[in-house]
């Protein structure tokens, strides 16, 4: 494991806590892995105190969903999937709308925190390239700071394709936030747009948003 000066700091940079080097310490895992661990217990996989605090408080990447609810418009008839969906900030929302809301996220306490967050919406535990729905289930789908770090893109959009309805909208948020810049994948907007199309994806266009990318489509 890396020298437990080095993994502290490494950690404090990252706003965790005594709990959270406790954590590391007792994964038991080698030393190559503490970079995906961080990666994971900060944003990829939020466990820990820090990260009920910060996917939990009112604001957490409200410019985000600000723009993917106004890209999707939802409403009563609707029922949006939200692919990642943290502490369910964004299913709430979506539900006050009158549609219905259904979210899935890879971390347990993420998912717990949604289910109190956004009571009325049906959150699983489960992971974005297998997704526990039927096909032709949604009318929109919601990736908000996720894209980022999907290690298959391409394998991801095609299993959100197949689970919503023909035609239904898409709309996600990526960036590549500091000090995790490095630790996932950013595209230029070509790049994300093609990836897009690739996955059937159809009227694909991308857009930039205060650092992010809005990419918006239909199935």
């Amino acid at each position: 494991m890396p020298k437990t000066g080095d993994a502290e700091q490494a950690m404090r940079r990252f706003g965790l806590g005594d709990e959270d080097v406790v954590a590391w310490h007792d994964s038991g895992l080698p030393e190559d892995a503490f970079t995906g661990w961080l990666t994971d217990r900060v944003a990829r996989r939020p466990s820990g105190r820090r990260a009920r605090e910060v996917y939990g408080a009112e604001d957490v990447h409200d410019f985000a969903r600000r723009a993917i609810l106004d890209a999707l418009a939802p409403g009563p008839g609707d029922h949006v999937l939200e692919v990642g969906c943290g502490g369910g900030l964004l299913l709430r929302d979506a539900l006050a709308t009158g549609a219905r809301a259904a979210g899935i996220d890879h971390s347990a306490e993420m998912t717990r925190l949604a289910r109190q967050r956004a009571p009325g919406a049906g959150v699983v535990c489960a992971a974005a390239e297998n997704l526990p729905f039927a096909g032709y289930t949604f009318s929109a789908l919601a990736m908000s700071v996720v894209f980022f770090f999907l290690a298959d893109p391409v394998r991801v959009l095609r299993e959100c394709r197949r689970v919503l309805r023909p035609g239904a909208p898409v709309a996600i948020y990526t960036t590549g936030p500091e000090p995790l810049a490095s630790l996932g994948h950013f595209y230029p907007d070509a790049e994300l747009a093609a990836l897009a199309s690739q996955s059937g994806l159809q009227d694909v266009q991308v857009r930039n948003d205060g650092g992010g990318q809005v990419l918006t489509a239909r199935s």
